[in-house]
């Protein structure tokens, strides 16, 4: 051992740093850090490894998982099974009462 060490061209953090990644202080809720430690104990994983992984797949496309935005025509065709679907479950339960007077006016006798 050295009696005396020279630090003069020492620097402090990592001493080899990680290629690719950037530490960082960022503030969380509890709730949200404690599901995922939850998650990654369960997965056998880091929680930020989970953090990072969810966080890719929330930003960037991926050939296996396409970010679909939502056009028009997609918003349209939900509705319009959605609708068809409200439409056809209020039938079975309710079946039309008809009184042979115009739609709307309904008898009380």
């Amino acid at each position: 051992m050295r009696d005396e060490y020279d630090f003069s061209k020492g620097r402090r953090g990592a001493v080899i740093p990680s290629a690719g990644k950037t530490r960082i202080t960022i503030m969380l809720d509890d709730d949200v850090i404690e599901g995922f430690r939850a998650r990654a104990e369960s997965a056998g994983a880091g929680y930020q490894t989970l953090m990072n992984a969810v966080l890719r797949e929330s930003i960037f496309e991926t050939k296996e998982k396409p970010k679909k935005h939502v056009t028009v025509a997609m918003l349209r065709r939900v509705l319009r099974e959605e609708l068809h679907a409200s439409l056809v479950a209020n039938a079975v339960a309710e079946p039309a009462v008809t009184t042979g007077r115009r739609r709307g006016t309904y008898s009380s006798r």
